[in-house]
């Protein structure tokens, strides 16, 4: 049976529309792209004009701009020339621009130039206007991060380790072929002992190079072979050392860098295609939400969250003057530094630690029966009751300083006779007496932390967490298709994010 279509009916000349519609109506009084429009029209866009007062005005006003920028992050055109293009044909992005078509470079130098210096305070503003409407709050937040590949060369790499391993090589072969001259020279061109390689720099290298090259050039009895290593380090030696200066100067506390973009550091990434993970450049990206908004974010070289905490506090004070009053974050985030900065600032920490999920199951905790947080305390003597009955008494104290110079106090507790003992090898594996470490400070904050994330209240926010951060990222970068920033170097990628930010807030005060 012949499939039956509508029947076409031309207009007649009576019906033909002779004025072309405006833009105004073929936009719904509901859609995203009003609400961008009331929204960067309600913010204070001053630090953003203050940032043409030295370098000249523009062709386009900064706010239209902006407009245009947000509202491609929040329909997912983040590429200039692509902006560019659906200002010329999408009706949405005509009626923002109010018909103007700036190009590619344009766009492309205002947010990565113009948007440097004020970006952070129209996302502040944006937040304190939904803090306003009741759709979030900045007192109680919840924080994760997540890494995100950059937009660099992941075949351009410096590695920390790579530059000492070639640094020890040329300490050895320095103080070799000092040895070496120090046999053959002449009595009034006589080497006295080795210079102190335990660390080199350009000046010990040049100075090296030079009186080896005095000893040996002019020495007869210099072998073929040893005037040629000679060669080889004074072309070499000298301009590696100045390079791996400036390579160390940049790596900072790093382990590694992208030759491509040198802010970005070498980090596992689990969203790789071949789903077994990689390393490559990217950014630990830290963000703080209340009801899925983004009110804080913060961009870090460094992999591991732990590092991250004090810095993206810093961020949240400096830009709302007050600290939140509680935090709910997971176990990356549960170290000694961060439990006493938390409990300086006054904010309560529904903060996991490490072994918080295991001590929630009995099965875990029968496997290690003799660990040492099950041992009984007894405060009158200082000393710990071995699982036999036997007291280990106090032996001093140690103090350990952590990557960031965070000093922890331990104190060492050791058991007697534990070589008669019929639990030898099942209490403890080590040779001689059991030796435990307490860090009374670190236990302390463990069980504030424990009681608090076992509370009614806790047991609330530790379900919120999953439906309120962890849904960010996976809004962003798999619904929104943003896994990878197109701009490079970490005040560019800021600016990137706090783009990203703004859309997501916009998005959820849309819906």
């Amino acid at each position: 049976m012949a499939k039956r279509f509508p029947t076409f009916k031309p207009y007649n000349q009576h019906q033909i529309m002779m004025l072309p519609p405006s833009l105004e109506e073929l936009i719904s009084k509901d859609h995203p792209v009003r609400i961008v429009n009331d929204v960067i029209n309600s913010v204070n866009i001053e630090p953003l004009l203050s940032a043409y007062q030295s370098t000249g005005t523009s062709s386009y006003h900064p706010q239209m701009l902006l407009k245009i920028l947000v509202y491609g992050y929040v329909t997912n055109v983040y590429s200039s020339r692509k902006l560019e293009v659906a200002c010329k044909e999408n009706i949405n992005f005509m009626w923002l621009s109010a018909m103007n078509y700036p190009d590619h470079n344009t766009i492309n130098r205002f947010r990565g130039v113009r948007l440097k210096d004020a970006l952070r305070a129209i996302f502040e503003q944006v937040v304190k206007l939904l803090v306003q409407e009741g759709l979030i709050s900045i007192e109680e937040i919840y924080t994760d991060g997540t890494k995100i590949e950059a937009n660099a060369n992941k075949y351009t790499f410096v590695w920390k380790k790579s530059i000492q391993t070639n640094k020890e090589k040329m300490k050895k072969q320095l103080a070799e072929i000092w040895e070496y001259a120090q046999t053959i020279a002449d009595k009034e061109d006589s080497l006295p002992d080795p210079p102190d390689f335990t660390t080199i720099d350009t000046e010990k290298v040049k100075d090296t190079v030079e009186k080896l090259n005095k000893v040996l050039n002019k020495n007869k009895q210099a072998s073929n072979k040893a005037k040629a290593k000679m060669r080889y380090i004074s072309k070499n030696f000298v301009e590696n050392i100045e390079k791996y200066e400036i390579q160390e100067e940049i790596l900072g506390e790093r382990n590694s860098y992208s030759k491509t973009d040198p802010d970005a550091t070498f980090m596992m990434m689990k969203e790789d295609h071949m789903k077994n993970g990689q390393l490559k450049p990217g950014y630990n990206v830290q963000i703080s939400t209340s009801n899925q908004c983004i009110v804080n974010y913060t961009i870090h070289p460094n992999p591991t969250d732990t590092r991250t905490l004090k810095s993206h506090l810093e961020q949240f004070k400096k830009s709302y003057g007050v600290n939140p009053t509680s935090i709910t974050a997971d176990a990356g985030y549960g170290s000694e530094e961060n439990y006493d900065l938390l409990e300086k600032r006054k904010i309560r920490p529904f903060v996991k630690y490490n072994m918080f999920d295991k001590q929630q199951h009995q099965a875990t905790q029968d496997k290690s029966p003799f660990s040492s947080d099950k041992l009984y305390y007894q405060q009158e003597s200082d000393s710990y009751i071995c699982p036999m009955g036997q007291q280990m008494h106090y032996i001093g104290s140690t103090v350990k300083r952590t990557s960031t110079g965070f000093e922890q106090n331990v104190k060492k507790y050791q058991a007697q006779n534990c070589s008669s003992c019929p639990l030898n090898g099942k209490c403890h594996k080590s040779k001689g007496n059991r030796t435990i470490e307490v860090n009374e400070n670190l236990n302390r904050q463990r069980l504030k932390a424990f009681t608090l994330l076992n509370s009614e209240e806790g047991i609330e926010k530790r379900k919120k967490r999953c439906f309120d951060v962890e849904p960010v990222f996976g809004n962003i970068k798999n619904n929104h298709k943003f896994k990878r920033f197109m701009l490079r170097g970490r005040d560019k990628v800021e600016i990137e994010w706090g783009l990203l930010a703004i859309a997501q807030n916009i998005r959820k005060k849309a819906a």
